[in-house]
C-alpha cells in the first residue's frame, strides 16, 4: 500500500488553512486545463455558423474565461492571489460530435501555480456557453474538466496521460 501524502490545505489537527508561501521562491509556472461541452444540432449550428441573439458564443465565453482566471482567489477560498502573466482560451469545434473542446492555458512567475486559474477559466468559459445557448438547448452537457498539464514549482510537470481516468 502507497503512503498517502498530505493534504496541502489542512493543518495537523485537519482544521482547513493556506498555505504559506512565505519562504517560497517566485518561479515561472504554466497550466493546461480542457473540457467538452455536447450539443445538440441547433446550438452546434448556432456557434458554428456565429448566428446566436447574444453575440459571438466563444467570443463571449473567451472573456469569461479569462476574467474568471483573474478571480480565482475569490472563488476558491484557499487560492493565493496571483499575478497572471497570460491567460488563453481556445475552442476545438468538432461538426462529427457537436462538441466543443474548451482549453484554457495560464502563466505566471509566482510563488504558487496556476492549476485552479486554469480549471477555473475553463469552467467558466464552458458555463458562457451554456448560459448563451440554453433557450435553444437544455441538454447541453459540460464534461471532463480536466488539468492536461503544469509545470513549475516544487511538484515539478505534470502530463495528463491521454488514456488516464480515475475510479470512484
Amino acid at each position: 500500500m502507497s503512503k498517502q501524502k498530505n493534504l496541502s490545505h489542512l493543518d495537523e489537527t485537519g482544521s482547513a488553512t493556506m498555505v504559506d508561501v512565505t519562504k517560497k521562491h517566485a518561479t515561472s509556472r504554466r497550466a493546461e486545463a480542457s473540457c467538452t461541452i455536447l450539443l445538440n444540432a441547433t446550438s452546434y449550428d448556432i456557434v458554428q455558423n456565429n448566428k446566436a441573439k447574444k453575440g459571438n458564443v466563444l467570443e463571449v465565453a473567451r472573456i469569461a474565461g479569462i476574467m474568471a482566471a483573474k478571480k480565482t482567489a475569490e472563488l476558491i477560498p484557499l487560492c493565493h492571489q496571483i499575478n497572471l502573466s497570460n491567460v488563453a482560451i481556445d475552442f476545438k469545434l468538432s461538426k462529427s460530435d457537436q462538441s466543443i473542446v474548451v482549453s484554457a492555458s495560464t502563466a505566471t512567475t509566482d510563488k504558487t501555480g496556476v492549476e485552479m486559474e486554469s480549471l477555473v477559466a475553463t469552467s467558466i468559459a464552458s458555463l458562457t456557453v451554456y448560459d448563451m445557448l440554453k433557450a435553444v438547448d437544455k441538454n447541453i452537457r459540460i464534461t471532463d474538466i480536466v488539468l492536461n498539464f503544469k509545470d513549475g514549482g516544487r511538484s515539478g510537470t505534470f502530463i495528463r496521460e491521454k488514456s488516464s481516468s480515475h475510479k470512484l
